[in-house]
């Protein structure tokens, strides 16, 4: 069991797959934690990921996503670090072991149901749309180019790390199995998300004044 002890790092953020997370790196059981992970990184280990898991009141999440560690930002002469994370793998905690400074976790690794991996092309693009017209909205610019190509795989978690979108509702979307189901729920924000800044945008017109969009 010792070897697939999975390293965590709790954190009141939830990672997705695909998803870019930065961390700065400061506790001393953290960088021990990292360092082992940079060391396996430089042999090709598995280990070299570890787990982003949510935690809120001291209480735990039961699903998370490992991070893998794309490269070191900064480094200090204290021995902080800064690094730059992507999402992997999610999975789910069976067991949780205090042996060690930090800690690690048995977990199951689970990704899609078969044969749910991908949404319909139709679907796929509406999302796409979607996002693009929300995204050039936030940021008050026409030019906001989307690259996201096929195959779809993923799409839904794509789509969601780029927005402004409720912890519990990432929390969720990373538990739900169907990328169909995934697609749809961001779908559905993200027209929220539309019908609160049309009416936003009409009150401030009505006041003169700004406003601010809160998810």
């Amino acid at each position: 069991m010792e070897e697939y002890l999975l390293p965590l790092f709790p954190l009141e953020v939830v990672l997705l797959p695909e998803e870019l997370l930065p961390l700065h790196i400061f506790e001393e059981r953290y960088k021990q934690m990292i360092g082992e992970c940079l060391e396996a990184k430089t042999v090709g280990s598995i280990q070299q990921e570890f787990g982003v898991v949510h935690v809120k009141d001291q209480a735990l999440s039961p699903v998370g996503c490992t991070a893998r560690i794309v490269n070191v930002t900064r480094k200090y002469t204290s021995g902080r670090m800064d690094i730059l994370t992507v999402g992997k793998r999610r999975f789910e905690i069976l067991l949780t072991n205090e042996e060690m400074a930090y800690l690690r976790a048995a977990v199951d690794f689970f990704d899609d149901d078969e044969g749910s991996e991908t949404a319909g092309e139709a679907e796929a693009l509406r999302a796409i749309e979607l996002f693009r017209g929300i995204k050039q909205r936030l940021h008050k610019s026409a030019e906001m180019p989307i690259h996201l190509p096929p195959p779809y795989k993923y799409l839904s978690f794509r789509i969601a790390a780029s927005l402004p979108l409720d912890l519990e509702f990432k929390r969720q979307l990373l538990s739900i199995r169907n990328e169909t189901e995934r697609l749809g729920r961001v779908i559905r924000v993200i027209e929220l998300m539309t019908s609160q800044l049309d009416l936003l945008e009409k009150a401030r017109a009505k006041s003169g004044g700004n406003g601010n969009l809160r998810h």
